[in-house]
């Protein structure tokens, strides 16, 4: 693994103990495993971390620990080429294997030994929002607010960015196509629908395997709206999960899109789409 990473940083970190592996079912695995010895390589995790983090949210200042985390299946298919690529010179390239990789963030907040129910949130990335700051919908305010709202629980807790979720899954460019099926009249799922492609094609399957290693097992408190996601997590293994509802970023613009998500599930009150 991470054969473009020197093979002598590779076993530095991973003697220290910064870049180790998790199975299908969170559990960390010692030196002497490895995916290709699991029964089911493609759920097997890498994780780099971890790495101190400081953030400044607005007026929050909020420290936090950072674990990047990828699945194996993502780094097999690149070995070879990235080998090749050495062989050949091809630094220029290595950018492109790069924007193959779905690399996913585990953001925690206090100390996961101490919990007992963390508050978590699965945040699936969203370019438009949480970068842009769009108002077409609330990810950017919902992915703020949550850390604000880990950090300033008793116990801390975690946020889980899922890098390979834009547009619920569709990707980047489906998604700006959506959007100009949106402003012709469809909703947000109407529009998916139109593409021919899914209400919503998100894998929660690293997720939970996330869950299963920091949280350890532990009941924990997750911020949504949407009782699908639960749903969904549940389907992998996590058995004692708690909805907290996680409403902000409501304005004029986005609140057709709300309503959309209102009618398709999300647990979302009149109240509750009034703006902020």
């Amino acid at each position: 693994m991470f054969t473009y990473i020197d093979p002598l940083i590779r076993e530095r970190l991973t003697e220290q103990g910064s870049l180790f592996q998790i199975d299908a079912d969170g559990v960390r695995l010692d030196g002497t495993q490895s995916a290709s010895g699991d029964s089911n390589p493609g759920a097997t995790i890498s994780i780099l971390g971890p790495i101190p983090l400081p953030l400044q949210l607005g007026p929050a200042h909020i420290e936090v620990q950072w674990f990047a985390c990828v699945r194996n299946t993502e780094l097999g298919k690149i070995e070879q080429l990235a080998e090749d690529l050495r062989e050949k010179n091809g630094q220029r390239s290595f950018a492109t294997l790069a924007s193959y990789m779905a690399v996913n963030s585990v953001l925690l907040v206090g100390d996961p030994d101490s919990w007992k129910n963390p508050l978590v949130r699965v945040h699936s990335s969203c370019l438009t929002g949480d970068v842009f700051g769009s108002e077409r919908c609330e990810c950017g305010p919902q992915m703020q607010t949550a850390l604000q709202r880990i950090n300033a629980d008793s116990e801390g807790g975690m946020l889980i960015y899922m890098s390979g979720h834009e547009g619920r899954g569709i990707g980047l460019w489906a998604k700006a196509a959506t959007y100009l099926l949106q402003d012709a009249g469809e909703d947000t799922y109407q529009a998916n629908r139109s593409l021919g492609l899914p209400d919503d094609s998100r894998d929660f399957a690293d997720a939970a395997i996330l869950l299963k290693y920091f949280a350890a097992d532990k009941p924990i408190r997750l911020l949504t709206n949407n009782p699908k996601k639960v749903e969904d997590l549940t389907e992998f293994g996590l058995r004692d999960i708690s909805r907290i509802k996680h409403v902000t970023g409501v304005t004029d613009n986005n609140r057709r899109y709300l309503t959309a998500k209102q009618d398709w599930g999300h647990e979302l009150d009149p109240e509750d789409l009034k703006a902020d």
